[in-house]
């Protein structure tokens, strides 16, 4: 399937609109810019609960009357124990296709609380069962890059061997190339080898998602994405690379023994690196992504 080039309302950002119906597709968009215009009010309050709750509020109410039968594959909040969608909580009226659901209400709570850039509403779609359902794993380690990563890339690697092959691949000194890192203390040592090595690194306060998508998209001032992030976050990435024709590769890891105990006690291979077409195995995806901020 060729990569798929986003579009662009107002504000809402659509990727994949032509693999599904107009009127689902409508509805969607609907539920983003519902979710991002119910944050307005508490833009920039400090309570990232409450503006998150009134994210999470306004996009279930709005999914409820889109023309899809929905279950939530990739809910939001619970390992910040914060307003959410619940995974396997239905949505929609039942007609139409039956579809796999991630969302995320508000992807950049602390953003929005604080009136800074970056908070997005986003919400992606793919066919029943296609949509990995990484339950008990809070958080995952990624590598996302444009088309130029698929067969150079490998998340085995360390970063700065990543980053190296990447720039040459995109043909440019690797002083130029742009790397965004989720600015967390974990990824302090990626930092230093990543700057070591001569690649710029962008430090994010939150927002995998966003950075995720403009990895993806040439043009963008962002070549990679590296580093943990959260789960939910990543198979969300993972509809938008895959819808954009991208690299991405991920790796649970757990932050702590007690997350770690959970996810081998769920059955999963913490060893096991994924590729973006086996986090959504269908390339008929559908994103949709409003800013807040």
């Amino acid at each position: 399937m060729p990569p798929l080039t986003p579009t662009t309302t107002t504000t809402t950002t659509i990727v994949g609109g032509a693999n599904y119906p107009a009127e689902l597709v409508a509805a969607v968009v609907r539920a983003t810019e519902a979710a991002a215009s119910a944050c307005l009010p508490l833009v920039g309050s400090g309570d990232k609960n409450a503006v998150d709750e009134l994210a999470v509020s306004a996009m279930r109410e709005a999914l409820a009357l889109a023309p899809f039968d929905g279950t939530v594959v990739i809910g939001e909040g619970e390992k910040d124990e914060a307003p959410m969608l619940a995974n396997g909580e239905r949505l929609g009226t039942g007609d139409g296709p039956g579809v796999d659901i991630a969302v995320d209400p508000l992807d950049g709570t602390r953003l929005a609380a604080e009136d800074l850039p970056g908070a997005i509403a986003v919400i992606a779609l793919a066919p029943r069962g296609s949509m990995f359902d990484p339950r008990d794993v809070f958080y995952m380690q990624k590598l996302i890059a444009g088309a130029a990563g698929i067969g150079v890339l490998d998340l085995r690697l360390p970063a700065a061997q990543n980053a190296s092959l990447l720039a040459d691949a995109l043909e440019k000194p690797i002083d130029d190339l742009v790397v965004a890192v989720l600015d967390k203390p974990r990824h302090a040592s990626m930092v230093t080898e990543l700057r070591a090595a001569g690649a710029r690194v962008r430090l994010v306060g939150e927002g995998d998602v966003s950075i995720a998508i403009a990895a993806a998209t040439p043009g963008s001032g962002i070549d990679a994405v590296m580093g943990v992030g959260g789960t939910p976050e990543g198979v969300i990435a993972a509809c938008a690379v895959r819808s954009l024709g991208g690299f991405m590769q991920g790796r649970m890891a757990p932050q702590s023994d007690a997350q770690r105990s959970a996810a081998l006690a769920a059955g999963h291979d913490l060893g096991r690196v994924f590729s973006v077409e086996e986090l959504v195995t269908s390339g008929r995806v559908l994103l949709v992504s409003t800013p807040v901020t």
